[in-house]
């Protein structure tokens, strides 16, 4: 029954206490209103910065998914090494991990559609980039392997091409004109979305073959693997660097400007007498210096790269993650300023009911009550800072992406802003609530 007692009685202190917080920050308005505004704009500048950093986060890495998942980017940084068109199926071959290949031909050429002209940038690929790029056929049905193997004039559209040629409705059995010969459109692509996909929306498909045709090549500079498991695709890129290191270690490439020069002593008037000299003196004819040829390994440069787009999610997801937390970081510097704010504040306030502390003191108020009372002042104007400033960051997001910038209100934000604003206000509030208390009551009513 005593202890029962004892945790009733600091229950009715502990009510008291906070209905006399309450008629505290609610007697001076203005004093109250400042205090909330310095926590709120801090908790506002902390919701918006991690949200529009958050906003570039998930944007940066759809635009890498988009492109597709477990793909691998085999590619030549030389033009003296090139691959050829089966090397592509012999990857599929050689390494059990990789389940779909296709070669990779970037080009451009003009376009006729009916009387209007125009160029786009063109994709070269095989049956097998709808499986690779996770990417879709909104209407009609895209090439086959025989349509590349006899380097057929079909081409597919990506989706803001298909729609523009006939307001919406589908092209698909119509015929466009590429560099002057006729191909027949027979599907449009799925959306991917403004800047996703590496801009597909906006180019056509044909099969590689055929943009070999247009860029009068016989080989190609790009290769794409697709694998089923992040883990295969680990596997994979070993195996890869290994074929591809035996394959070109021996590739000798010539530095630029090598090229054998003429000999100065051919050609043109023999005869002519150089700075006096007779013309039967002997000219010692100057000696060519060899040619050194270095191999590409050996210089450390990289004639093949190859890259895993899970990879390159992962480098861009953890840089703006870094990114995201450093204008946290930035933004929670305003939420101590407020918190110095309720500290100034709360002094001032401790000072001028000095004479109510010594009544309170009097009337058998313990020095704990005093303690609870300031603290709970200042977590009050911590919690309405907090409200407010959670408003204010998500109508400043909201502005934000009606202006097209990415910004996303982040649950992850708004917890690290209440749990600093509360922390301020706590910590700041403990000395003047300190001060509070440890006044003696007949010092507090000489006051």
């Amino acid at each position: 029954m005593k202890k029962k007692g004892i945790i009733t009685s600091f229950l009715v202190r502990l009510k008291f206490s906070a209905q006399m917080a309450a008629n505290g920050i609610t007697s001076n308005l203005l004093r109250t209103f400042l205090t909330v505004l310095g926590i709120a704009i801090g908790v506002a500048a902390v919701v918006s910065l991690m949200g529009i950093g958050e906003g570039a986060r998930q944007a940066v890495v759809a635009q890498f998914e988009s492109l597709g998942q477990n793909v691998i980017l085999v590619k030549s940084n030389f033009d003296e090494y090139n691959f050829e068109m089966e090397d592509a199926r012999d990857l599929q071959d050689r390494v059990d991990n990789i389940q779909l290949t296709t070669p990779v031909v970037y080009t451009k050429a003009d376009i006729r559609w009916r009387r209007d002209d125009s160029e786009l940038e063109i994709l070269g690929v095989n049956n097998n980039y709808p499986a690779i790029r996770d990417h879709q056929v909104a209407s009609g049905n895209f090439f086959t392997s025989l349509h590349a193997k006899q380097r057929a004039p079909v081409v597919v559209l990506g989706y803001n091409v298909g729609v523009s040629l006939l307001n919406g409705r589908s092209p698909v059995g119509q015929t466009m004109k590429i560099n002057g010969m006729n191909y027949r459109i027979i599907g449009v692509l799925s959306p991917k979305g403004e800047g996703n996909g590496d801009g597909i929306d906006d180019k056509i498909i044909i099969p590689y073959t055929s943009a070999l045709r247009i860029t009068e090549e016989k080989n190609i500079k790009e290769i794409w693997a697709k694998c089923d498991t992040t883990i295969d695709v680990d596997l994979s890129m070993v195996q890869l660097g290994r074929i591809f290191n035996n394959k070109i270690k021996g590739t000798v490439i010539t530095p630029p400007g090598s090229e054998e020069q003429p000999n100065p002593g051919e050609g043109g008037d023999k005869g002519i007498i150089d700075g006096g000299m007779n013309q039967d003196s002997e000219i010692e004819e100057p000696t060519e210096e060899p040619i050194e040829e270095t191999n590409v390994f050996k210089k450390g440069e990289e004639p093949i790269t190859i890259t895993s787009l899970n990879q390159l999610v992962q480098q861009a997801d953890q840089a703006n993650r870094i990114m995201t937390v450093l204008l946290g970081g930035i933004a929670a510097v305003s939420l101590l300023v407020g918190g110095i704010g309720i500290m100034n504040i709360m002094l001032v306030a401790v000072t001028e009911r000095t004479s109510e502390i010594g009544v309170r003191r009097a009337l058998g108020a313990k020095q704990e009550d005093l303690l609870i009372q300031f603290l709970l002042e200042a977590i009050y104007v911590s919690i309405i800072g907090c409200i407010v400033g959670i408003a204010l960051g998500a109508w400043a997001i909201r502005i934000v992406s009606s202006y097209g910038l990415e910004a996303a209100l982040n649950a992850k934000s708004i917890k690290i802003a209440i749990g600093v604003a509360l922390s301020s206000g706590l910590l700041f509030g403990v000395y003047p609530a300190i001060n509070a208390s440890s006044l003696p009551p007949v010092e507090a009513l000489k006051r």
